[in-house]
């Protein structure tokens, strides 16, 4: 069974960090191009970041720039996302997703569950 398990959310601090893992299980990350996206209440779904299968192109989204990393463990069949210095308007469900290709809107195979990260004092 193809799945994706995103997992690292949780309750932080404006100003802190946290790291989402995407592990995967019935087929091979590498193979793939991997994104994360987030939606939060009341606003659509949005890209946040993705790692190319390949060349290790990545983006961004503007929103995120400096302060988000995103990496792939090959080894451990997983995708990270490093989130630095936080901000309440990060506060989202995230989600990521095998990618089908490179490029906006990012069309997908398939998707984690999501997990919650809130940003609040």
């Amino acid at each position: 069974q193809v799945q994706l398990v995103e997992s690292g959310g949780g309750l932080v601090q404006p100003g802190g960090s946290l790291r989402l893992s995407c592990a995967g299980s019935g087929f091979t990350l590498d193979y793939y191009a991997i994104g994360w996206f987030r939606q939060a209440p009341g606003k659509e779904r949005e890209g946040v970041s993705c790692i190319s299968s390949s060349d290790g192109s990545e983006y961004y989204a503007d929103s995120v720039k400096g302060r988000f990393t995103i990496s792939r463990d090959n080894a451990k069949n997983t995708v990270y996302l490093q989130m630095n210095n936080l901000k309440p308007e990060d506060t989202a469900v995230y989600y990521c997703a095998a990618l089908r290709g490179w490029g906006k809107p990012w069309p997908s195979d398939y998707w984690g569950q999501g997990t919650q990260v809130t940003v609040s004092s």
